[in-house]
C-alpha cells in the first residue's frame, strides 16, 4: 500500500512538473517570437533570385539595419523585402547600365541576375538622408524600391529587421 501512494505520488510530481516545463517554454517561445523574430512569407518576385516566392524567412527585429543586409519593414501596411545598398549620408546612384554606385564606387552584386535601371523616377546622385536608407530589390527589372519616389528612402523607424535565415525549403535553408 505505501509502495502504490509513493508510485502514485511520484507520477503526479513527474506531470506537474512536465506541464510547468511545457507552460514556461511556451511563454518564452512567446515572448521570444513577439520580441526578438518574427517569420515572414516571401510574396512576389522581387528579390529573386536571392528570394523566392512562398520561401519562409526568419527575421531578427532591430531598427538597425546596414549595407549588404536584406531588411524587412512596414510600406503602405505592407510588409516589404530590399536589399539596403546605402546608409544615412551615403550618395548613391543608378546608372543607365544599372551599375550603383555608393560614394562614387560601384558595388559588387554578385546577387543580381542582370543588372537594370528599372523603374526609376528619382534624379541620382542622390544623397541618403539622416534616419534613413536606400533599398533596391535584387530583381531590378520588376522590384519597386528607392529609386520611386513614391517609397523613396526608408526611414530607420519603418525597419522591421534584418533577415537573418531562410527556414523554407529546406533545401535551400541559409543564414544570411
Amino acid at each position: 500500500m505505501l509502495e502504490t501512494r509513493s508510485k502514485s505520488q511520484n507520477y503526479r510530481r513527474a506531470v506537474r512538473s512536465t506541464v510547468w516545463l511545457l507552460i514556461v517554454a511556451a511563454a518564452g517561445a512567446i515572448l521570444c517570437s513577439t520580441l526578438l523574430l518574427s517569420v515572414l512569407r516571401v510574396q512576389g518576385t522581387s528579390m529573386e533570385p536571392t528570394l523566392r516566392q512562398g520561401e519562409i524567412l526568419l527575421v531578427i527585429k532591430r531598427t538597425s539595419v546596414h549595407s549588404g543586409d536584406v531588411a524587412a519593414f512596414y510600406y503602405n501596411n505592407k510588409v516589404l523585402l530590399k536589399r539596403v545598398v546605402a546608409e544615412a549620408g551615403d550618395e548613391v546612384a543608378v546608372q543607365e547600365d544599372g551599375t550603383v554606385t555608393v560614394d562614387g564606387e560601384a558595388l559588387d552584386e554578385p546577387y543580381l541576375a542582370e543588372k537594370s535601371l528599372g523603374s526609376c523616377d528619382v534624379t541620382f546622385p542622390e544623397q541618403v538622408p539622416d534616419g534613413r536608407v536606400f533599398v533596391l530589390g535584387d530583381n531590378r527589372k520588376s522590384s519597386i524600391d528607392s529609386r520611386s519616389s513614391a517609397i523613396g528612402c526608408i526611414s530607420q523607424k519603418s525597419m522591421i529587421g534584418k533577415v537573418i535565415l531562410r527556414i523554407w525549403p529546406l533545401g535551400r535553408i541559409r543564414v544570411f
